[in-house]
């Protein structure tokens, strides 16, 4: 029996060692914005990465992130708060897109992406609020061929709304990826088949699309080794 006891406890530790935990710290020497503006500034009593989309990126689902140097990510957790308000500018089409890239990369032409659309979330039309969520990969798989070749299957619905703080928790396994919304113990999507594959490392990025003043805040990485 004893034997059993250190042998479990010996395996719990190694399987502890295997993960790396980090808060983010925000400085500008550590982020990389890329197709986007950005800044470090301070928000409702937190401090915070804004960061908005460059009007000259036509293109949706393009990467147009702050990257956060240093860091190469392929399996484990990413949480981070997000809030997102429309631009006096945006178009109609806005949804105050705003999300996580990863899997990014060196030339940031390949990565993988989960993002939100807060407009959808309580919207009285119930095909918009069933695309509250969105996961995309870059550059071959826009949400619209998703949507077009397999309807449903890389879209749900969450509760969420425009100007308030949403916290968004990434868990990424080898070619599955599972989004959790704030405090849900049951994930609000599944992504059973990554289509950058299962062997795939890469940077972070904060995302921003069209039409968005995007915040960005307590950016916790738990990374496998």
């Amino acid at each position: 029996m004893k034997n059993l006891i250190l042998t479990l406890f010996i395996w719990c530790l190694a399987c502890s060692s295997t993960l790396y935990s980090q808060t983010f710290k925000f400085e500008k020497s550590k982020l990389e914005p890329v197709n986007v503006s950005m800044s470090i500034e301070k928000f409702r009593g937190k401090e915070v990465v804004k960061v908005i989309k460059d009007s000259t990126v036509n293109q949706p689902d393009a990467p147009t992130f702050t990257k956060l140097k240093g860091v190469a990510f392929k399996n484990g957790t990413i949480e981070v708060k997000v809030l997102s308000r429309l631009l006096p500018d945006a178009p109609q089409s806005a949804r105050g897109f705003i999300g996580v890239a990863f899997r990014i990369n060196d030339s940031a032409s390949k990565f993988e992406s989960i993002y939100i659309r807060p407009t959808n979330g309580r919207a009285n039309d119930q095909i918009r609020r069933n695309h509250s969520i969105q996961y995309f990969s870059y550059p071959d798989y826009p949400f619209s061929r998703l949507r077009k070749e397999a309807p449903e299957q890389y879209e749900s619905y969450a509760d969420m709304g425009l100007n308030e703080w949403i916290t968004l928790k990434i868990v990424v396994l080898d070619s599955q990826a599972k989004l959790f919304i704030n405090d849900s113990k049951q994930p609000s999507l599944i992504v059973n088949d990554l289509k950058l594959g299962s062997n795939v490392a890469g940077a972070i990025g904060l995302w921003v699309d069209i039409g968005t003043e995007g915040y960005f805040s307590d950016v916790k990485i738990y990374k496998d080794k």
